[in-house]
């Protein structure tokens, strides 16, 4: 039984000489596999700092009402929304709105629908009041003033313009509602109290006063005078004209 130092003697022996086996080997080694290196575990990214400058909160919008002139509200609008989005300031305004709603006309015995602004020179912006976007409105060609809005030389002008009422908001994002999905009303260009006269019907040609107005029904009740008494009568709103 050979000792084991006479092995390492061989081996080293071996080494030395240069011996191989024929498959290019030492006599009498067996190789050990060599382990792989270990290979540290990716770390976790690291969270992001929290920046205070770069995270804002959210913008609070609110409803204002801007005096701009008069017959020129949706170009105004149109100007002052490419005005925001040129200058990156989308995240503080939502809806841009010219109140308008619709309604019938009678003209040469012809109807047609018709759009009429509800508050002509005025529009309406939802958006977050601070001093860029006090001065991107402001500067809107066309734009007049905030209504309520600080008055002369005050500091800081864009903390004292007057928001919306919660009833005002409602009444005029109703009108708007209204105009998308119900029928045109009828628009009547006469008054409970005028003088009119008929101009169509049996009864032509015929003066009286105007009793009422059926809105609803586009009619209007007309008192006029037949043989010699009070009587009144209800006619299409397109029938009469003022006297």
């Amino acid at each position: 039984m050979s000792h084991p130092t006479d092995e390492a003697a061989n081996l080293d022996q071996a080494v030395t000489t240069g011996e191989e086996t024929p498959d290019g080997g030492l006599p009498g080694y067996v190789a050990k596999p060599i382990p792989a290196p270990s290979v540290p575990a990716p770390a976790a990214p690291a969270a992001a700092a929290y920046d205070d400058d770069d995270d804002e909160p959210p913008p609070i919008l609110t409803w204002y009402v801007l005096k701009v002139q008069s017959s020129r509200e949706d170009t105004i609008r149109d100007a002052l929304e490419r005005r925001v989005k040129i200058e990156g300031l989308g995240r503080y305004f939502g809806r841009i709105v010219v109140p308008t709603e619709k309604i019938t006309e009678i003209r040469n015995n012809k109807k047609r629908i018709v759009e009429r602004k509800t508050y002509p020179g005025y529009i309406m912006a939802e958006m977050e009041l601070n001093e860029k976007t006090w001065f991107t409105v402001r500067e809107t060609p066309g734009v007049g003033d905030f209504v309520g809005g600080a008055r002369g030389s005050q500091a800081e002008p864009w903390k004292h313009a007057t928001p919306m009422t919660g009833t005002e908001v409602n009444q005029m994002l109703g009108q708007e509602t209204a105009k998308a999905e119900d029928a045109p009303r009828m628009r009547i260009l006469v008054e409970r109290g005028d003088r009119v006269k008929i101009k169509d019907g049996p009864f032509e040609n015929f003066e009286g006063t105007v009793e009422e107005v059926i809105e609803a029904r586009g009619l209007v009740k007309v008192m006029l005078i037949i043989f010699n008494r009070p009587t009144p009568v209800d006619l299409e709103h397109w029938q009469v004209e003022q006297i």
